[in-house]
């Protein structure tokens, strides 16, 4: 196959690439410019899609022996992935760049044009794998090592993006082999720190990047009466669950840590209150996709498990199609069998059965087990 190697400057996707090539195919290698400040240079193990990576990519790009582009998707990285953060930020949701980033850049935008040009697939250092089933119909499941596995930032893609998708890296029992593969290559990444963060916001202060773009106004922090307990610099800086820096001028009556349960950005108000208030019964998204085959008939309820972070346990659930109570659309319900704990609109809910990614869906709705349970 003409495969389409995704090039980060990571050693992930290096080894990736060379093991497609030793694997028969004929491979391009590629790295996505995303940033709009191309005299960024990567510090640390913050952020990535710097100039550094880039050169790193090519790098290992002429030890494997492949051609090697640069494509600018700085632009379309920016419409996409920077101003939807900002956006679901500013409406008090938050969001989940990385999701974003591989749904509508790395397959959807790079895949498309991938197959404009007459490439097959497009590879990249994913620790996650495909399997197909005995129709022959394409699945997404989780990586051998589970430590290292990534299947839950992927599980925006759709049947089409996993027909032509390929993770060589799903099946390696872990990172310290693949680091020791890159090192026997001479890759000079083979002990590249991983990125972290948010890579557009390098130095990790994400409230500091939203106050320069959307601007801080201060505002009050209220309890569960409707009390003011403290103030604030603008309510976009604080997500759900969050329990650092709220900073409260009034102790709570029982002495216990105070949590944020809700942003209000029309009123510019954050509520606090216990951690138990944040026990979810319910989740729920309109915005709902199936990675890979989709269910025969979704309206009979799934036994499946919910991961609703990155690197979260999963948890057991029923998921099942349902329409919306008051408005003409359907939705995605997910009922844990046990409560889930800070979870905010805009993540994102991913649905496994076993290890096979069933698929996934933003959350837009949510409700309260105390709700439930009165």
């Amino acid at each position: 196959m003409k495969v389409l190697a995704a090039m980060s400057g990571g050693v992930d996707s290096a080894v990736a690439a060379a093991r497609a090539v030793e694997a028969g195919h004929e491979v391009v290698g590629v790295h996505l410019a995303l940033s709009r400040m191309p005299g960024t240079l990567r510090t640390g193990s913050r952020g990535c899609c710097t100039i550094e990576d880039s050169m790193d990519a090519q790098r290992a790009a002429n030890i494997i022996g492949i051609p090697y582009y640069v494509w600018d998707f700085s632009e379309r990285f920016k419409l996409d992935v920077v101003d939807d953060f900002i956006a679901e930020y500013t409406a008090g949701r938050t969001p989940n760049p990385c999701m974003r980033c591989n749904e509508r850049i790395k397959f959807a935008a790079l895949l498309e044009k991938a197959l404009d040009l007459g490439f097959d697939a497009v590879a990249t250092g994913h620790y996650a794998t495909i399997l197909t089933d005995a129709d022959g119909n394409r699945e997404l499941h989780r990586a051998a090592a589970w430590a290292k596995d990534q299947s839950y930032v992927l599980g925006v893609l759709t049947a089409q993006q996993l027909a032509h998708s390929m993770f060589p890296l799903g099946a390696t029992p872990s990172k310290a082999e693949v680091r020791a593969e890159a090192a026997a290559r001479g890759f000079s990444v083979a002990n590249k720190p991983d990125s972290h963060d948010i890579c557009f916001i390098p130095d990790g202060d994400t409230r500091g990047w939203l106050a320069e773009r959307v601007g801080a106004e201060r505002g009050v922090i209220r309890d569960l009466d409707g009390a003011v307990v403290g103030t604030h610099e603008g309510a976009h800086a604080f997500t759900i669950g969050q329990r650092k820096g709220l900073s409260l001028g009034v102790p709570g009556a029982d002495g216990r840590p105070r949590f944020v349960l809700e942003v209000k950005p029309s009123s510019n108000e954050v509520v606090v209150g216990p951690r138990e208030a944040l026990d979810l019964a319910e989740i729920a998204g309109s915005r709902f996709s199936w990675a890979g085959l989709a269910p025969e008939d979704a309206s009979i309820p799934i036994d499946c498990e919910v991961q609703i972070r990155a690197h979260a346990d999963p948890v057991a659930a029923i998921a099942v199609v349902r329409r919306h109570a008051t408005e003409d659309r359907l939705e995605l319900v997910i009922r844990p069998t046990v409560p889930l704990n800070g979870v905010s609109t805009g993540q994102t809910a991913v649905v496994y059965v076993g290890t096979r990614v069933l698929g996934q869906c933003t959350i837009d709705r949510t409700v309260s087990a105390v709700e439930v349970s009165a």
